[in-house]
């Protein structure tokens, strides 16, 4: 777990996710920023004939052009359509990207909420980090919950999450289901290229966006509800310095819970009833922003 400073990603999921991400989001307990890697395959590929060589023309063509599965334009017909709009360089998108996102939200709840300043850049980088071991808090596109993370001790002595702990995350729970999906998607699709853009910079050059985001929906959804609250232990911090903040130093006891990921850890630290509740609505996301 890292960093007791929660938050939840975003425009839904990246409002859910950089809304879920960032703002779920989470150091459980601070972790090291690591350098981003490729999305490593957790599925076995079927076993195939070997093709036929290519051309060496066509080979460099291939392999500079990502194979995608979940075209932007291939959104579900639900979604409500608009006239493109001109879009400015990704550098300079943070007033219009602000804008798309009043559409979707009060002011009120930017300002208490979101992370404004390179919004775009850091909702990719943190819905690529939900399902990595780590998603470094200095890009969620989220502001920290109120209150800090809180434990109990029971019988025999075993320290788990409080259950008072997941009254932290109502509120934004609560604002992302109000948040309309297909509106939201509309505008994740006409701010797309800049999504995109900010992938690539990220280090992905022949990889597409939407891609890695269905995978980190379905990552996201695929996880276990615990039955109960997790046991959580803090960690020992040797050295002449005390430690000023203990409440960011604890990690699942439960070896399986503390090697998932970042994402993962975030959902289940957050109440059974948060978590389904946010599993819901990245469900009906996933539906809106998959290949059909």
């Amino acid at each position: 777990m890292t960093s007791s400073s929660s938050r939840l990603p975003s425009v839904l999921l990246v409002l859910a996710l950089a809304a879920l991400t960032a703002f779920l989001g989470w150091r459980y307990f601070q972790p090291e920023p690591v350098p981003l890697s490729p999305l490593e395959t957790q599925a076995t590929p079927p076993a195939v004939a070997p093709a036929a060589p290519m051309p060496p023309a066509e080979e460099a063509a291939a392999a500079a052009t990502p194979a995608v599965e979940n075209p932007i334009e291939a959104l579900a017909p639900d979604t409500p359509s608009e006239a493109p709009t001109a879009l400015p360089a990704l550098a300079d998108a943070d007033a219009f990207v602000n804008e798309q996102l009043a559409t979707l939200f009060s002011r009120k709840d930017l300002l208490t909420y979101l992370q404004l300043d390179g919004f775009v850049r850091k909702s990719v980088a943190t819905v690529d980090n939900l399902a990595r071991a780590q998603a470094a808090s200095r890009l969620w596109p989220v502001n920290p919950t109120s209150q800090r993370f809180s434990t109990q001790v029971g019988d025999g002595g075993v320290e788990t999450i409080h259950p008072a702990n997941s009254q932290r995350y109502v509120p934004m729970v609560r604002l992302i289901e109000s948040v309309d999906s297909a509106k939201a998607v509309a505008v994740y699709k006409s701010l797309y290229p800049l999504f995109q853009q900010a992938y690539e910079d990220l280090g992905f050059p022949n990889a597409y966006f939407n891609d890695r985001l269905v995978q980190v929906l379905d990552h996201l959804i695929g996880t276990p509800v615990p039955a109960q609250a997790p046991a959580v232990a803090l960690v020992e911090v040797k050295g002449s310095v005390p430690s000023l903040r203990p409440w960011v130093r604890y990690e699942y006891v439960d070896a399986d819970l503390e090697a998932q990921s970042a994402g993962r850890k975030i959902l289940m630290r957050i109440g059974a009833d948060n978590q389904r509740r946010l599993q819901a609505k990245l469900k009906d996301l996933r539906q809106r922003v998959a290949k059909p």
